[in-house]
C-alpha cells in the first residue's frame, strides 16, 4: 500500500551492506511479507498467486523443449515426436507445457471474473487492470504462436486462417499478414518467427507481471466488500503467514488437478488432427483454435453480413479484436460507485448471464456454424425442373426414390431438372453465436453503464472489519 511503512531491519551484517546498496530483500520482505493485506479476501483471490506458478511453470518448461525443438518444416513435427520419445522425460516436460497453457488460461479466466464480480477495475485500479489486460493480450498472442510450432494440421491450417484475417484489415492488413508469413504463404520461414515470437513474449508477459503487482501493491488489494481500508490495524492483516499459506493451499490444490490432466488426460484439451503432420493439400473438415480461443472465434463467425462498404470478413475481424479492447475501456464504461456486485443485485444477475454468454460462446466456437440447435422440421429433396414447353416449376419429396423418379420423367420427357437438399428451419449454432456476441458487447457498452446510473444498490459494510465480524452496520446506500 502506498502509505505502508517498511519494517524490515537487517540482521546481518551482509544484509546491512546489501540493503544500503540494493534494498531488494526489503523489496521482498514489504511486498510479500509484511504487506497489509484486507481481511476478507476469500479463496477467489488465491488466483493470482496460481497464476504467477502457471507462468514460471511454462517459462521452465518452454525453455528446456526449446533445447531440443527444431524450427524447420522438414523437421519440427518429427523432433516433437523426439521429444515425446526419446529425450528423458521429455514425454513430461511436453505434456506439463501443453497442459500448462490451458491451465493458465483457465486461472486466468477465473482471476479476471473475480475482477470483474468485485470490481477491481474502478479507481483507484485502473492501471492495474490495463496492465492485466495487457497480460491477456501477450497470453493469447503466445498462445496463437506457440500452437503452431508442432506443425500438425491443425497448426498449419490453424494459422492460414487467423494470419489472413489480418489482411481484411484497411491499409496495413497486407503489410502486416506479409510479415506476418515471412513470405507470399506459410512456411518454414514462419515458423522460424513464430518460434522466436513464442519464446520472447513470455519473459514479456513476466515483465508486465511485475508492473501489475507494483500497480497492486500502491493502492493495496480490493476485497469482495469494494471498502477500501480505513484502519490498517483493524482491516488489515500481514500477507505473511496468513495469505500465503492460504494461497499455498491453494496451489496444492491446483497442482493436484493439473497432475491429473498431465500423467491421464494429456490430449483430452487439444485437438486430435495436431497429431497428424501438417499437409497443406489436405485441410482439415472443421478448423478450430484451442478452447481458451474458442469464445472469441465464435464472435469472428458470427458476422455474416456486410455494412456498407465492410465486408463480412472485416466486421468478423472488428468485432473480434473489439470483444478484447472493451476490456481495456471498462473501468469507464461502468458509472457505478459501488465497486462489488456483492451489493448490486440486479448487475449481479446480468454478470451471471455474461459468464453463461461466455461459456455458450466456447461451445459455439467448438461447433460448426451451420449445425442445428434445434431442429423446426425434417430435410426434404427439392426437385426443380424447366419442362418441355418451357415452363419453371419444382416440388419437394420425402424421400429420395420418388424425387429421383420424377427428376428422371422430367428428363425424358425433355426437359431439365436438378435435385438438391431443401434444409429445415432451425435455431443454429450461428444465429446462437450472433445473440450470445449482441449480448457480450451490450454487457459492457450498455448495461454496466446504464445499471450503474440506475440501479439503487443494497448498502455497504461501513469497514472492512465490521464485514469479517458480521456486523450489520452498513453504510447508506448511494442515492440513484
Amino acid at each position: 500500500m502506498s502509505g505502508h511503512e517498511s519494517t524490515y531491519e537487517p540482521k546481518t551484517g551482509i544484509e546491512k551492506w546489501l540493503d544500503s546498496r540494493l534494498p531488494i530483500i526489503r523489496l521482498a520482505h514489504d511486498s510479500f511479507v509484511d504487506f497489509p493485506t484486507p481481511k476478507n479476501l476469500n479463496y477467489w483471490y488465491t488466483f493470482g498467486g496460481i497464476l504467477a506458478i502457471c507462468l514460471a511453470i511454462q517459462i521452465i518448461t518452454g525453455v528446456v523443449l526449446a533445447m531440443h525443438y527444431t524450427a524447420d518444416i522438414d523437421q519440427a513435427f518429427g523432433s516433437v515426436e523426439r521429444i515425446m520419445r526419446d529425450v528423458p522425460y521429455g514425454w513430461l516436460i511436453r505434456n506439463v507445457h501443453m497442459v500448462g497453457a490451458s491451465m493458465f488460461f483457465l486461472a486466468v479466466y477465473v482471476h479476471m471474473f473475480r475482477g470483474l464480480y468485485y470490481g477491481s477495475y474502478k479507481a483507484p485500479r485502473e492501471v492495474l487492470w490495463l496492465l492485466g489486460c495487457i497480460i491477456y493480450l501477450l497470453m493469447m498472442a503466445t498462445a496463437f504462436l506457440g500452437y503452431m510450432l508442432p506443425w500438425g494440421q491443425m497448426s498449419l491450417h490453424g494459422a492460414n486462417v487467423i494470419i489472413n484475417l489480418f489482411g481484411a484489415i484497411p491499409l496495413v492488413g497486407e503489410p502486416i499478414q506479409s510479415w506476418l508469413m515471412g513470405g507470399p504463404s506459410v512456411g518454414n520461414q514462419t515458423l522460424q518467427r513464430f518460434f522466436s515470437l513464442h519464446y520472447l513474449l513470455p519473459f514479456m508477459i513476466a515483465g508486465v507481471v511485475i508492473l501489475h503487482i507494483w500497480a497492486l501493491h500502491v493502492p493495496g488489494n480490493n476485497n469482495p466488500t469494494g471498502v477500501e481500508v480505513q484502519d490498517v490495524e483493524k482491516d488489515t492483516v500481514p500477507f505473511h503467514p496468513y495469505y500465503t499459506v492460504k494461497d499455498g493451499f491453494a496451489i496444492v490444490v491446483f497442482l493436484i488437478i493439473f497432475a491429473v490432466f498431465v500423467f491421464y488426460a494429456p490430449n483430452v484439451l487439444g485437438h486430435a488432427d495436431n497429431y497428424i503432420e501438417a499437409n497443406p493439400l489436405v485441410t482439415p473438415a472443421h478448423i478450430v483454435p484451442e478452447w481458451y480461443l474458442l469464445p472469441f472465434y465464435a464472435i469472428l463467425r458470427a458476422i455474416t453480413f456486410n455494412i456498407g462498404p465492410m465486408d463480412a470478413k472485416l466486421l468478423g475481424v472488428i468485432a473480434m479484436f473489439g470483444a478484447i479492447a472493451v476490456l481495456f475501456l471498462l473501468p469507464w464504461l461502468d458509472t457505478s460507485k459501488v465497486k462489488s456486485m456483492r451489493y448490486r443485485p440486479v448487475a449481479k444477475q446480468f454478470f451471471f448471464g455474461f459468464v453463461v454468454a461466455c461459456l455458450l460462446l466456447g461451445w459455439c466456437g467448438a461447433s460448426n456454424p451451420d449445425n442445428a440447435i434445434i431442429s423446426m422440421g425434417e430435410d426434404k429433396l427439392l426437385v426443380t425442373y424447366t419442362d418441355a414447353a418451357g415452363l419453371e416449376g419444382q416440388r419437394t419429396f420425402e424421400d429420395y426414390a420418388p424425387a429421383a423418379q420424377f427428376r428422371d420423367e422430367q428428363v425424358a420427357a425433355g426437359g431439365v431438372a436438378a435435385m438438391a437438399i431443401q434444409k429445415a428451419p432451425a435455431f443454429t449454432f450461428k444465429i446462437l453465436s450472433q445473440i450470445l456476441t449482441a449480448y457480450y458487447f451490450a454487457f459492457f457498452l450498455l448495461i454496466l453503464p446504464i445499471l450503474g446510473l440506475r440501479e439503487r444498490p443494497k448498502g455497504e459494510p461501513d469497514s472492512i472489519h465490521h464485514s469479517v465480524l458480521g456486523h450489520d452496520a452498513p453504510a447508506a446506500a448511494p442515492a440513484e
